[in-house]
Parts: structure tokens; C-alpha cells; sequence
């Protein structure tokens, strides 16, 4: 009897217990992936990240020319996580739109996220306009979060500007859209936020960039070179803000729009506290920097390992299902 239950224990973990999700009309063998910004440079970079147990992988933010970005230092790894201002460093968005073309063209691929945003409104609509010209058929991500461009601050923390943009995207753009957020640190902020979002056919929202304008000091200075040593801060620091937005979007966001969670991801534990808040999918970001590919296979293994232990089969057993204090 002892022989025969064990060997179930060994076919539930891995055989029932999956890590698939959905995303819009769009499946993915795995919720993990890597997040905008790291692993995602090149073209090399990114085919690392294709060959890996990730599900998916999302491109560098392309910009409608290239970009050298900010003079570094601009990346520091710190005990707790990172400090940057890379400044959108990128090789044009027509760089990783062919490159991601090329790849839907390829038998047994997966399905992809083109990240893009322009400098002004003008940039992001000649942008967007091309890529809906194109035969480019993944999801698009409209990054309306960089924190460290010097003179130019986020768009999605002017609700009126983001509306004024989303509406006229959704005049010309009809491809799967979603956008990527900052971190909001204030309720009324989630509920105007999510009332903008809501009125609009977005697939989902991504929650959340790194926190702006950190500061890291060693010694008697700071650790990165522009704006004076101020960067996003990224890494165990944000996970309680990343999952804080992930949830407040979750319980306030049209059941169509999905959520796709970002912060402070490094372990099995990390994913699936996103999941429980209502992520459909997770990217790595500064873990994925310190550690490499190969992350994905780790973390993989303990989420699944935790979905066995409390007996869950699928993400869905328990996405979003936070418990509260009720007494």
C-alpha cells in the first residue's frame, strides 16, 4: 500500500501539475518568462530565452530609432536587488519586429510580446501604425512605464494623457494590445487607473515596472552614473508593491483584461504569490540579470512543487484567490 501511494504522489507532480496559462487567445506551455529590459537586447539574447523552459519572452522596448541609452554605469546588482537607468537602450522596434516575424514563421515556436513605446505620442502612433501594417500576429505591449528617460515622465501616471493615447490607438489598431505599468501607491490611484483601463480592448495590463527614482549609496557615493545615482529599483525591494498592483488590478480590471506580473520574482514562492493575486503570467526580471536562463527551469520546478503540495493541477485551481483576514 506504502509502494502505490508514493508512486501517485510522483505522477501527480509530474504528470497533473501544469504551469500552462492563457493570455487573450494565446497559449503558453509555461507562465514564465523573462521581463522587458533583461534578456532581451538582441537578438542572441532573446533566442537564449526561446530555447529555455520560459513559456515566452517579451523584446527589448523598442523605440522608433535606435538608442544608445543612458552612460554608465546605468545597471548595479545590490544585496536586495537592483538600481538602474538604462534610458531605453535599444536597436529600433523594426529590429525585434522582423526578428519576431522570423520566428512565427518557425514550426513549433511560441507565441511572442513586441514591447514598443515612442518618445511622444507622435513616435508611439507611427509605431504602432507599422506594426498593425505588418504580418506580425503575437501580442503587443505598449510600455507606458519608463522611469529613466531624463525629461520624461510616465505616462501612465497622467490619466488624461493615457487616455488620450489609448483612444486613439484603439482608432487604428486592431492587434492584441496590452500596456505596461508603473506601480500605483495609492487606492484612488488603482480605481482611476483601472476606470481608464476599462474602457478599453486591452488584453492585459502588466504590473509592474521598476520603482522610479531610487537611490543606492556605497560608501560616500552613489552606484550609477545619470541623473546623479536616481534609477528604478527593481528586485526583492518591490515585490510587496508588484504584488499589491497585481491584485488591486485583478479586483478591479473587466475579466478581459489579464494581468501579467512583474517584482521581486526569484523563486517558486515568488510565482505563485503572483499567481494568487491574480497574475495570468510572470516575468523575471532582475533574477533572471544575476542568474541566467536557467532560472526558469529552477523556478518552474517549485512552483509545481508547490501546486502538488496543496493540491493544485492547474494556475486557475488558484489564481486570484488571495484569502483575507476576515475576523
Amino acid at each position: 500500500m506504502k509502494i502505490v501511494t508514493f508512486y501517485f504522489v510522483i505522477l501527480k507532480e509530474d504528470l497533473m501539475v501544469s504551469t500552462a496559462t492563457k493570455v487573450g487567445n494565446f497559449t503558453f506551455d509555461n507562465c514564465l518568462m523573462n521581463a522587458a529590459g533583461v534578456y532581451c537586447m538582441t537578438k542572441e539574447e532573446l533566442a537564449e530565452v526561446e530555447a529555455s523552459a520560459a513559456g515566452s519572452f517579451v523584446t527589448k522596448t523598442g523605440t522608433l530609432e535606435a538608442r544608445p541609452g543612458n552612460p554608465e554605469p546605468r545597471y548595479v546588482n545590490v544585496p536586495l536587488g537592483s538600481i538602474n537607468s538604462m534610458g531605453l537602450p535599444n536597436n529600433g522596434f523594426e529590429y525585434y519586429l522582423d526578428y519576431v516575424i522570423e520566428l512565427q514563421n518557425q514550426p513549433n515556436t511560441k507565441n511572442h510580446f513586441l514591447s514598443v513605446v515612442g518618445l511622444s505620442p507622435e513616435e508611439t502612433h507611427t509605431i504602432l501604425k507599422k506594426v498593425q501594417k505588418s504580418d506580425y500576429e503575437g501580442l503587443v505591449e505598449l510600455n507606458l512605464s519608463c522611469p529613466n528617460v531624463p525629461g520624461k515622465p510616465q505616462i501612465a501616471y497622467d490619466f488624461e494623457t493615457t487616455t488620450d493615447i489609448l483612444t486613439e490607438v484603439f482608432s487604428y489598431f486592431t492587434k492584441p494590445l496590452g500596456v505596461k505599468l508603473p506601480p500605483y501607491f495609492d487606492i484612488v490611484h488603482f480605481d482611476q487607473a483601472a476606470a481608464v483601463f476599462n474602457q478599453f480592448p486591452l488584453v492585459f495590463v502588466n504590473c509592474v515596472n521598476s520603482i522610479g527614482n531610487g537611490l543606492y549609496i556605497e560608501d560616500e557615493s552613489v552606484v550609477i552614473k545619470p541623473k546623479n545615482g536616481f534609477g528604478g529599483i527593481g528586485g526583492d525591494y518591490i515585490k510587496p508593491t508588484a504584488l499589491a498592483n497585481v491584485h488591486a488590478f485583478y479586483q478591479r480590471l473587466k475579466p478581459e483584461i489579464q494581468i501579467i506580473g512583474t517584482g521581486g520574482v526569484k523563486s517558486g514562492r515568488d510565482a505563485f504569490e503572483h499567481i494568487l493575486c491574480g497574475a495570468s503570467m510572470v516575468q523575471v526580471g532582475t533574477a533572471l540579470q544575476k542568474e541566467g536562463v536557467t532560472i526558469f527551469d529552477r523556478i518552474t520546478k517549485e512552483l509545481k512543487e508547490i501546486m502538488a503540495k496543496k493540491g493544485y493541477e492547474t494556475l486557475e485551481d488558484f489564481r486570484g484567490k488571495l484569502h483575507y483576514i476576515d475576523r
